[in-house]
């Protein structure tokens, strides 16, 4: 059985927030994720992470491209990128793009479907909805005190 996560983490790969604000914001989670009538369970996971994380999008990733030129990035080339950063932690993120030759971020990348790199994640198994909508995220982010991005991975 395959399932979806829906996750919500800080547009700044580095930053986490204060607990309180998480155990504020939790509820708020817990009230926007419709309650499940076909027999999946629905699971809220807090996670905070020593080191920055891929937060990825499982199977949903369908394109890369680059933030500067648009030109498509190879998945092989943004492959090789993640295994040489993942083994020092993601202590840096910054990438020289092969397709104009700029600098960017591993996380400013444009990933159709989204996904990011963060310290601190809530992550929504099977939350039988696709997305929080713009202003349920705008609400979530506040309660946080950082803005946020999310990330719908199917696994």
């Amino acid at each position: 059985m395959s399932d979806d996560i829906l996750s919500i983490i800080p547009a700044d790969p580095q930053w986490q927030p204060e607990r309180d604000a998480v155990e504020r914001v939790v509820p708020l989670v817990e009230k926007l994720i419709p309650g499940t009538d076909n027999g999946v369970d629905v699971e809220i996971d807090v996670r905070w992470h020593d080191t920055v994380t891929l937060v990825d999008c499982g199977s949903n990733l369908e394109t890369i491209s680059c933030p500067l030129c648009q030109a498509a990035i190879d998945t092989e080339w943004w492959s090789d990128a993640l295994t040489d950063r993942y083994d020092d932690g993601f202590t840096t993120l910054t990438v020289d793009v092969p397709c104009c030759g700029g600098t960017t971020s591993l996380n400013a990348l444009d990933y159709d479907w989204p996904l990011g790199f963060a310290r601190f994640e809530i992550a929504v198994r099977n939350p039988g909805r696709a997305s929080f909508r713009e202003g349920e995220l705008t609400e979530l982010a506040d309660g946080l005190g950082q803005p946020l991005k999310q990330v719908r991975a199917h696994i």
